[in-house]
């Protein structure tokens, strides 16, 4: 594609990779460029999944665009997200990362892709059909450490030491003996050893598990894909951890370099003796929450408040009828589970310049109906929606009656009590390339 003044927009090519790797260093770190070589040569991604502007042979704006899933309501969404974007700052201010966006979402729909999602800069993206729909976890200073564990100190716990006291005053010297080493062995059969250590390819499926195990707490997460789990545990950007108990996987996170300041991220566990062993070896300043998980729970106790200014992913639907359609099961789920279960009818929503009806039946939805301009829903029984604010709806913590309470063109109209049946609030817990 032939942009203004002579420059080309095309598909990344093996003989970019230094440029590429220079420009995104210069824009941002040595990191980058490592991030970016691992996926341009992962099987998975290739080449294909870069594009560069190029002013003759040189390289002077690149986006990348990663292929994910999001999990509603256990439906699969196919998703993307744009990464790696880099401009010189001599060629800035010349709409090039609006062509790349272009070059991305055309790459996404063409896979099939229903949403995409991404983070970035603050409102720069909106400027690309982006809103702010899902919410980060805040970032939390660690002010305080669990005490060390038996397994990691070597001693017993108090209440052993206390019944091998009491064993070694009844018995004379050589039962003594007997008594304390049959206590050390039940000692040392009893308590956990934890062990952290760096994760490699080998752990990846561990991980895994460990990670969609917390995740299932949520209504919509992201997991890791396969390449992406490669490439995290090959980059020198953070560090995945590993924790195992007698050579039992039992917790996972992963961690930014030590000149960052440690910052602790991801994590997942089967109780809260694994997390603070990552806490612990890590030596982390500061971590993410993770509200409802083992991982979160585990960690509150040791972190300060969280900062008052709010982050959230950028979310962008382009066919919401496409979208609707995709998540019919889970609105018939919906209606399943409520008092709606056995009554037919339709919903209406509109987005003013367009409107879809969801016709319903014994907890059935679909097809997506679309329909042109409705400015007045509430007369046709239906719910007003502003168009940029339906990955809120459909992925947001507040749900139709929270959007309600915060946006004056946001309403549930008369039939409110189905409409917040359909469009509840959303918890959320997303796993993305970058700590957010």
């Amino acid at each position: 594609m032939t942009l203004s003044d002579g420059l080309v927009l095309r598909t990344a090519e093996p003989r970019d990779l230094d440029q590429i790797g220079a420009l995104l260093t210069e824009r941002g770190e040595p990191a980058d460029a490592v991030d970016h070589r691992l996926v341009v040569e992962d099987p998975d991604a290739g080449w294909e999944a870069c594009a560069v502007v190029v002013d003759g042979d040189r390289v002077v704006s690149t986006a990348t665009l990663l292929d994910e899933t999001l999990v509603l309501g256990g439906v699969e969404i196919p998703a993307g997200q744009v990464e790696l974007v880099a401009t010189h700052r001599d060629y800035e201010g010349r709409g090039l990362v609006r062509a790349l966006m272009g070059w991305a979402h055309e790459r996404s729909a063409a896979r099939g892709q229903l949403v995409n999602v991404m983070l970035g800069i603050p409102y720069f993206y909106r400027q690309f059909g982006y809103t702010y729909a899902i919410p980060i976890a805040p970032e939390r200073p660690v002010v305080g450490a669990p005490p060390p564990s038996p397994a990691a100190t070597g001693k017993a716990a108090p209440d052993t030491e206390r019944e091998t006291a009491r064993g070694a005053a009844q018995d004379d010297a050589a039962q003594d003996g007997a008594a304390q080493g049959t206590t050390s062995d039940t000692m040392r059969a009893a308590a956990p050893r934890d062990t952290v250590r760096e994760a490699t390819a080998d752990d990846i499926p561990a991980m895994a598990r460990l990670q969609a195990a917390e995740q299932a707490r949520a209504d919509l997460w992201m997991p890791h894909s396969a390449p992406l789990w490669r490439w995290l545990v090959a980059r020198d950007g953070s560090t995945q951890w590993l924790v195992e108990r007698d050579g039992v996987p039992v917790g996972t996170a992963r961690s930014t370099p030590p000149h960052e300041g440690v910052r602790l991220c991801d994590v997942a566990a089967v109780d809260a003796a694994a997390v603070h062993a990552l806490l612990a070896h890590t030596g982390a300043t500061s971590a993410n929450e993770r509200p409802g998980t083992v991982g979160g729970d585990a960690l509150e106790p040791f972190l300060g408040p969280a900062p008052e200014d709010a982050q959230s992913y950028y979310v962008r639907v382009a066919d919401p009828v496409a979208l609707l359609e995709h998540l019919r099961p889970v609105f018939g789920r919906r209606l399943a589970g409520s008092p709606f279960a056995d009554a037919e009818g339709e919903a209406v929503v509109s987005f003013y310049r367009s409107h879809v009806r969801l016709p319903y039946r014994a907890g059935e939805v679909g097809p997506v109906v679309a329909g042109g301009t409705m400015q007045a829903p509430g007369a046709a029984g239906g719910a007003g929606v502003a168009p940029d604010l339906l990955p809120s709806l459909l992925f947001g913590p507040h749900g139709l009656r929270g959007l309600t309470a915060r946006f004056a063109d946001v309403y549930p109209g008369p039939n409110a009590d189905l409409m917040h049946t359909l469009f509840p609030p959303v918890r959320s817990d997303l796993l993305t390339f970058y700590m957010p």
